[in-house]
């Protein structure tokens, strides 16, 4: 299934923190093997540049107020 939403390795690979938190919060589980993968790096890559904070989620808009 294709997924335009859906990141390449590469996207992930170059991503600041700040999209990877998008990527982290907003994209959903992968359809195929290929974006679980995608989906495992991005999350391993995201929690070694600190993960969530509670400030970051406000400033992609996942904060409540």
């Amino acid at each position: 299934m294709d997924r335009p939403d859906f990141p390449t390795l590469e996207q992930v690979e170059k991503a600041d923190r700040e999209q990877l938190a998008r990527w982290y919060r907003f994209l959903g589980a992968g359809d195929t093997p290929e974006q679980r993968k995608i989906q495992h790096r991005l999350a391993e890559r995201f929690q070694k540049m600190g993960g969530m904070t509670p400030e970051l989620s406000k400033q992609i808009g996942f904060g409540g107020e």
